[in-house]
Parts: structure tokens; C-alpha cells; sequence
């Protein structure tokens, strides 16, 4: 992530939790972005085991750099490399150099270390120093040498791009390209990655739109919790998700250039656990809620954007660690889902076993944007408001409210808490009995989320009555536990 992205927040309405845990037919895959700029990490033997020991099976790296690769070898773990900016202009204007640094950096690894992708610069146009012109020749030069090699089959090339590559993405549907971009740029970017059955890499931070415009914006919208949703009156799609906003803004701008058979990666996304005082929405409880949404999102096959939801996305969490030498304000040392001493920063689950599988974590009815012509409760369906100087939405609400489970507490506060509600607090707790309607799936989260509502409805909504100190929140969509409906009144 360059510090220059973070303007790309505002793109979207003015304008990955770790990697592939297990791996699911129909369904996208988890990766972290291992980034270095630290001096206080473990070394890269160290952080295999932590890759290994987490089921973490595919890893982005911002260099090439052989102790990592070493470490790899022989661990299945998918990798993908990248070449650096400062070193494009060489790639682009030497066929040789391109071919020595692929024959230095992945033929001599493969395929033991199995690299899966070249990734040839990272947010080539948000960097200052002006590299644009270079990428294309370099990509094509890249590609070239794997295919000398014969590696162009096992080895994709890709570019991320940022979001601050596109001249309007409001609404999501009126998605393009910056018309610097589009025609000598994108278009033979899209073509080489469609004859080579590469696919285009995308840094999306919802974070950064939400930060600047926490006003308008529903903190359930931006963290994939559940919420009424909002409607692209462009196309009638309704979004549930900031996430999928930002990137149906750049598939709505591939198919504006006839590119719609492209795959999309989302190469960098997360959600900082530390923030200056001005950078709203950074926390824990906000990341943990973030990136254990995206994971058990995109795991349980559910990936898809509204736009294309059959497009089961892969996703690199960004980031592996805390980095302590990252300039700029907090958050961007505190994206980390571990801290350098291995520990996690906050609790969350890794895979969909436990709580969260086999339907055992909370959901809601989603119809992956497809408007019905209606929404829950009174009134039309939410639309997508016309441009203002904010350039983002504010998702509605009937006013009603549920309480649920914080997974992120662990499951011994949430049984703890659980054993509250359900002993002392006088919550109706017969439904979660063994037998009973909503005892299945049997999970603390289910159960938990359950009897918090319980508690919460009969005790009138009151202020303070959904907290079970830390345990629980509260949506403004009616959830579901399984086939289990939440009741909305005591």
C-alpha cells in the first residue's frame, strides 16, 4: 500500500481473514500481503511457521527478496512477487534485463517455492515519480522472458492499480477509467492479462472512504455487517457492502472498455486496528469486524459482487504484520493482523471450522443486490442520492434495532457473557435448548447472538442494554442464526 493511495477512499462515491485457509470448491481464496518495512520483525524461517501453523496458504510479497522465497520452498504456500517501480524503467527498456530478473527471481525458486504471479509495480500511477509510461512495455517484457522459460503457463503477470485509476465511480454502475488511462494504458493492460488468462489486481480500502466521510457513511455498510443497503440507481443493483461498491465501479469500467471477461484479485484491502485521533473508524473491534467478514465471506463462497455474483473474488488481506518504519499517520504502522512477536492483535477466527462453519456464524438475508422492488420495513428501497460534495451514501434504517454477538471477544467472554444473559439477565433463552427451534447450529456465536437479542429487546432497547462489556453489537438489519429469525420485541 503506498501512503499516496489513500486518497482513493474518496473515489468511489465522488469519483482481504488471511489467505486461502482452506481451500473450498465454488468459493474465492484468502491471502495476506507480507510487507517488510520494519525493523523489529521475525525472521522469514519464523514467519513461515506462522504462515504454516495459521493453514495460511497463499502470501503477496513487494519484492523478491530470496530469504523469503528460501523460506517457502517446499511449503505449498502460493506466492506472488513483485517487481519494484524504481525498477520498471529498466524492465521496460531491456528485453534482457526483464529476462534475467525473471530467471534470477522466480525460474530459480519454481517450483519448489511455488510462485504463482509476477506482479510487475505496485500503484504504478498513484507513485510520484511518474512510471506510468513504463508499465505496459514492462509487463510485456516480463511476460515474454516466462515464456522463454517456459513458465508463462504456471506464472501470471498482473499490475495492482488503485482505485485513484478511475475518473468516476459514482454510481458504482458509471464506473471508467481516468481518460489518461483508459485508451494507452488500460485497454493493452486488459488485453495482455485476457491472452494470457491473467486477471487485474485491485488495492481497495473502504477504511479510507469511511474515515473522510463517517458522516455519511454507515459503519455497517463499510464492515460488511448487516444493513439495509443501498440502490444503484443506475442499474437497480442494491449494495450491502462498501467493499463491493468500490469494485463493481472498476468492473462497470472494464466493461466500459469491452474487458468484462477479466477476474478481478483484490491485492490490498483491510482495516487499521490504531489511528490518530482524527482517523475515524480505525480500531480494533472495527478491523476484527472487517477482516472476519471478508474472511468468512469469502470462503463460504459467498464473494460475489453484485454486479457479477458468480465472480467468486481472491483476496490478500493487507497486512501480515504491524510495520513500525511505515510513514505517515498511525494507522499506516497498524494494519497488522499479528503483532512482530507473532501474537495476534485481535481475535478473530481463520478458517470456517468453529464458529464459523457450517452456517454456525450469524448471517442475513442477502439477495446479492438484486432489488426486489421493496425493502423491510416501510417505503421504497434505499437509492443511491445524487452526487454531493461528500460523494458518498449514508445507508437507511427503519429504526429498528437487533442485538448480536462480537466474535472478536473470543469464545470464552461470549460464553461467559451468554451464561449472563441467560441465568440472571432473564433472557428467553428456550429456543437455543437442545431440540428446540434455534438450538442448531450449536455454536457459542449462535447462541450467544440469540440471547443477547432476547435480552436486549426486553429490556426495552435500552441505551447500554447491548454491550455485555465488549460481547455484543447492535444492527439495523433483522439477522438470522440458520433458519432462526431474531425476534424483534420481548
Amino acid at each position: 500500500m503506498l501512503c499516496p493511495s489513500r486518497s482513493m477512499g474518496l473515489l468511489l462515491f465522488c469519483s482481504f481473514l488471511l489467505p486461502l485457509f482452506l481451500s473450498y470448491s465454488e468459493a474465492g481464496t484468502v491471502g495476506v500481503n507480507y510487507g517488510r518495512v520494519a525493523n523489529n520483525l521475525p525472521p522469514a524461517t519464523k514467519v513461515v511457521e506462522l504462515l504454516k501453523s495459521n493453514d495460511i496458504g497463499h502470501v503477496k510479497l513487494y519484492d523478491a527478496d530470496p530469504t523469503v522465497l528460501r523460506a517457502l520452498a517446499g511449503t505449498g504456500i502460493k506466492v506472488v512477487v513483485t517487481i519494484p517501480n524504481e525498477i520498471l524503467a529498466a524492465t521496460a527498456s531491456r528485453s534482457g534485463f526483464a529476462f534475467a530478473w525473471v530467471q534470477r527471481n522466480v525460474a530459480a525458486y519454481y517450483p519448489s517455492t511455488q510462485i504463482e504471479a509476477i506482479a510487475v509495480g505496485n500503484e504504478v500511477f498513484v507513485d510520484t515519480r511518474n512510471f506510468t509510461a513504463f508499465l505496459i512495455p514492462a509487463m510485456q517484457n516480463v511476460h515474454a522472458a516466462l515464456s522463454r522459460l517456459r513458465l508463462d503457463s504456471a506464472v501470471k503477470v498482473c499490475s495492482p492499480i488503485a482505485l485513484t485509476a478511475l475518473q468516476a465511480s459514482y454510481p458504482p454502475s458509471a464506473g471508467s477509467f481516468r481518460s489518461d488511462l483508459a485508451e494507452p494504458v488500460m485497454r493493452p493492460m486488459l488485453e495482455l492479462l485476457r491472452t494470457t488468462g491473467s486477471y487485474l489486481m485491485v488495492n481497495a480500502y473502504p477504511f479510507f472512504a469511511y474515515e473522510a466521510n463517517a458522516d455519511v457513511i454507515s459503519l455497517d455498510y463499510a464492515l460488511f455487517r448487516p444493513n439495509e443497503g443501498v440502490v444503484d440507481s443506475g442499474n437497480g443493483l442494491r449494495y450491502y457492502s462498501l467493499l463491493d461498491a468500490q469494485i463493481d465501479a472498476v468492473f462497470a469500467a472494464m466493461s466500459a472498455l469491452k474487458y468484462d471477461d477479466i477476474k478481478i484479485v483484490i491485492s490490498e484491502t483491510g482495516w487499521p486496528s490504531k489511528g490518530d485521533s482524527n482517523e475515524t473508524g480505525a480500531g480494533a473491534a472495527n478491523a476484527a469486524a472487517y477482516n472476519g467478514n471478508l474472511v468468512r465471506r469469502v470462503l463460504s463462497g459467498n464473494a460475489g459482487t453484485p454486479l457479477r455474483p458468480q465472480a467468486d473474488l481472491n483476496v490478500y488481506v493487507f497486512a501480515l504484520f504491524n510495520e513500525n518504519q511505515k510513514p505517515g499517520p498511525t494507522s499506516e504502522r497498524n494494519y497488522g493482523l499479528f503483532y512482530p512477536d507473532e501474537g495476534k492483535v485481535y481475535d478473530i477466527e481463520f478458517t470456517l471450522g468453529g464458529t464459523n462453519s457450517g452456517g454456525g456464524g450469524l448471517r442475513w438475508e442477502e439477495d446479492r443486490g438484486r432489488s426486489k422492488g421493496g425493502s423491510k420495513g416501510s417505503g421504497s428501497p434505499p437509492t443511491l442520492p445524487q452526487p454531493s460534495s461528500s460523494g458518498t451514501v449514508r445507508a437507511s434504517s427503519t429504526g429498528e434495532s437487533w442485538c448480536v454477538a462480537n466474535a472478536m471477544v473470543g469464545k470464552a467472554r461470549l460464553q461467559a457473557a451468554l451464561d449472563f444473559a441467560c441465568g440472571e439477565g432473564g433472557a428467553d433463552c428456550r429456543s437455543i435448548q437442545p431440540g428446540a427451534a434455534c438450538f442448531e447450529p450449536d455454536t457459542v456465536e449462535a447462541h450467544a447472538a440469540y440471547a443477547f437479542n432476547s435480552y436486549y429487546q426486553r429490556k426495552g432497547r435500552a441505551i447500554g442494554t447491548c454491550d455485555f462489556e465488549g460481547a455484543a453489537y447492535l444492527v439495523s438489519q433483522p439477522p438470522k442464526i440458520g433458519r432462526c429469525a431474531f425476534p424483534s420485541g420481548a
